[in-house]
């Protein structure tokens, strides 16, 4: 008897594969980009909550170790990171000594206007980056530096024209990640080299050595994110 129904051809099996793959390489995002955020985040108790909980993740220590050190249960400190409870400024007093920070720390989120930094094409501004003496054209398109989550994030679009030199040196704190726009360039990270064109993108650990060793195909545009500590605000 023959079998009945569709057929799955191999490259149809190899995409499949690939996504797997690709999802397995990728791992779990650690939170849900499309979630809708609780409608309680202008309450107080909730943004003190979020407060507490930033700080004590920043030193690397457990709500019990938290806790203990400010001398209270772990189910009332359970209760104030989730929002679910007033602490009292006794309490706040207790937490802000644990964690070494200024007891008004937990009411920033709650005060602070929330920013957002929008540019117009061809708005963003020319700087003068390590990169530029070699031809390397840095258009910033923004800045957001975030006390909360104590980040800060830089946006360029990077332009490499036939008068750029290559420059596979760069080395700096953070992560960045880029997206190709335009040409093909062949980018280092490391050991490994990467044949980036139009649409491909990389993410990578930027304290290794990387930048454009080949440039294949040029003008050649991309988009840079670099993302590292605020040194400000951790106190670093």
């Amino acid at each position: 008897m023959k079998p009945t129904g569709k057929r799955t051809s191999k490259s149809e099996i190899a995409k499949t594969r690939h996504a797997k793959t690709t999802r397995t390489k990728l791992g779990a995002l650690q939170q849900d980009p499309h979630a809708v955020r609780d409608d309680r985040e202008n309450v107080l108790e909730v943004a003190i909550g979020h407060a507490v909980r930033a700080h004590r993740k920043h030193l690397g220590i457990t709500i019990a170790d938290l806790a203990a050190a400010a001398n209270m249960s772990l189910g009332m400190l359970s209760k104030i990171e989730n929002g679910n409870t007033s602490p009292s400024l006794t309490t706040l007093q207790q937490l802000a000594h644990a964690l070494g920070v200024p007891i008004t720390t937990f009411f920033k989120r709650f005060e602070e206007k929330q920013n957002a930094v929008f540019v117009k094409s061809g708005d963003g501004v020319d700087v003068e980056r390590r990169g530029t003496r070699a031809g390397h054209q840095y258009t910033l398109l923004g800045y957001v530096g975030s006390t909360a989550s104590h980040i800060v994030v830089e946006p360029y679009l990077i332009t490499l024209t036939k008068d750029s030199d290559i420059f596979p040196t760069f080395q700096h704190a953070g992560m960045e990640f880029l997206y190709m726009i335009e040409g093909e360039v062949t980018y280092r990270h490391g050991s490994r080299l990467f044949h980036m064109q139009p649409g491909d993108s990389l993410f990578f650990e930027a304290d290794a050595p990387h930048g454009p060793e080949i440039l294949n195909k040029l003008p050649a545009r991309y988009l840079s994110i670099i993302s590292y500590a605020n040194e400000t605000a951790t106190g670093g």
